[in-house]
């Protein structure tokens, strides 16, 4: 045994190792699908990827941008990848209902709701149910989802509203940064991947119109992941059908920063398109080849719009493999 082995041993912490072994709380070396292949490139360098498996992702955007949707859909991913997983779901606006849940395609016997309205409040349930799932023998795949971050309240403004004081609660972003700081380790050293919504707003007197989370830098610090998001309306005709979802990487540690993609997020069941997006990522890299209005596919050509609705015939292997390339060069850090 050499002396790094000695001191992993007497140190105590089950934690530590040989970075070689892997490093428990920091290597990513699975990543939560989230159903869509150009989001998973987003992410994590690869259209196989997505969401690390045992770090903070967020996601951010202002109202009405479809977070809560776009959560869901990778909560429904994330189930239906683990037959025996499940989903602990902390909630802070009461916009959750059953319905909702289940006309997704999600099995709502393995999740959870928690509702929380406190920052304490969630440290306190969140880091109650690390520990405990530590504790497991056998630890089935688990997910944490915060929806959302914005609308948590602090006891003191609680306290304050009831007393009815008309003061600012300055306490708010160290608590945020406090209860991050504890359960960030915790979420690592369990593999829970945890994400986190958040809303955005204008940064005002700004030379350059820029938009920031809100709550301070606590999320900012912990996220391994920070996604903007923005939208536009998706039709069938004139019937409304879903979003096109814009998506910016505002902080990465896996791929690089400021890249940018679009998904499509259907309101129904379908939830994230798998394959929207891949002929942008395609067309650029020499994959595809666009004539017109039209895409060439071997010898013949044919309008974008056929091509996803029939995914399977035309993202052969050949061509997922060449697109997988492509995301590595797109997205990742040296590709």
């Amino acid at each position: 045994m050499g002396f790094l082995d000695t001191v992993i041993k007497d140190s105590g912490n089950e934690f530590a190792s040989i970075v070689s072994d892997g490093v428990a709380a920091g290597d990513v070396t699975d990543y939560v699908d989230t159903g869509s292949y150009i989001f998973n490139a987003l992410c994590s360098g690869s259209i196989y990827g997505g969401l690390p498996a045992n770090k903070v992702t967020a996601l951010a955007g202002e109202s009405s941008t479809g977070k809560t949707f776009f959560a869901l859909s990778v909560v429904r991913n994330f189930l239906d990848a683990n037959p025996k997983g499940g989903v602990i779901y902390f909630e802070t606006e009461s916009a959750i209902s059953r319905e909702m849940i289940e006309c997704r395609g999600i099995d709502s016997q393995r999740m959870v709701l928690f509702p929380v309205s406190t920052i304490e409040d969630f440290r306190t349930q969140a880091c109650r149910i690390v520990d405990k799932y530590m504790k497991e023998p056998k630890r089935e795949p688990m997910m944490f989802v915060l929806d959302s971050l914005g609308m948590l309240s602090t006891s003191k403004e609680m306290q304050d509203v009831a007393n009815d004081k008309q003061v600012r609660d300055m306490t708010k972003s160290q608590l945020i940064k406090g209860a991050f700081r504890v359960l960030t380790l915790k979420l690592g050293q369990a593999k829970i991947p945890m994400i986190v919504t958040n809303h955005t707003y204008d940064v005002i007197g700004s030379y350059v119109p820029t938009k920031e989370m809100g709550g301070g830098t606590g999320l900012k610090y912990a996220a391994s992941t920070i996604i903007y998001l923005g939208k536009k309306k998706e039709k069938d005709g004139t019937t409304l059908v879903g979003n096109i979802i814009k998506c910016e990487a505002k902080k990465s540690r896996l791929t690089k920063e400021g890249s940018k993609v679009e998904t499509r997020l259907y309101f129904d069941e379908r939830g994230l398109d798998k394959y929207y997006g891949l002929l942008e990522l395609g067309e650029k890299y020499g994959v595809f080849e666009r004539k017109g209005n039209r895409v060439v596919v071997g010898e013949s050509s044919v309008y974008p719009s056929a091509i996803l609705k029939d995914p399977d015939k035309y993202f052969t292997k050949e061509i997922m493999d060449q697109l997988e390339e492509a995301a590595k060069k797109e997205y990742s850090y040296g590709g």
